[in-house]
């Protein structure tokens, strides 16, 4: 099931949405200030490309740069991209057949919001 789930995914929107994410990390690793937010965009393709059996687990040493540093990617779109993530999850999950791929929604959702406190396994 993950093989063909994370095909369709790719198939019909993963592979545009990954290249989306690279281009934004590039982009914020271009300054010495945006390279952690670019890392963590880096971190998002690699999820979004290939999102079943992938587990986001939280971390057990998070302190307060990683505080700092989430609120700041909250204001500056974390918040956006984590109700986009909700609205399409929501959408997924009106059939049967799209529940699957609403759970991914709602998996990169929780990592949208505070992308410094989680690892991905």
């Amino acid at each position: 099931m993950k093989i063909i789930g994370n095909l369709i995914w790719l198939i019909f929107g993963g592979f545009i949405t990954a290249l989306e994410y690279l281009f934004a990390g590039f982009f914020y690793c271009m300054t010495i200030i945006g390279i952690p937010w670019g890392l963590q965009c880096f971190k998002f393709a690699s999820v979004v490309i290939w999102p079943f059996g992938t587990n986001i687990v939280p971390k057990n040493d998070t302190g307060a740069t990683s505080l700092l540093l989430n609120i700041i990617w909250l204001v500056l779109g974390g918040i956006w991209i984590c109700l986009t993530h909700l609205s399409f999850g929501i959408l997924m999950c009106i059939t049967i057949i799209g529940i699957p791929w609403g759970r991914q929604h709602f998996k990169l959702a929780k990592l949208a919001l505070t992308p410094f406190s989680y690892r991905i396994n």
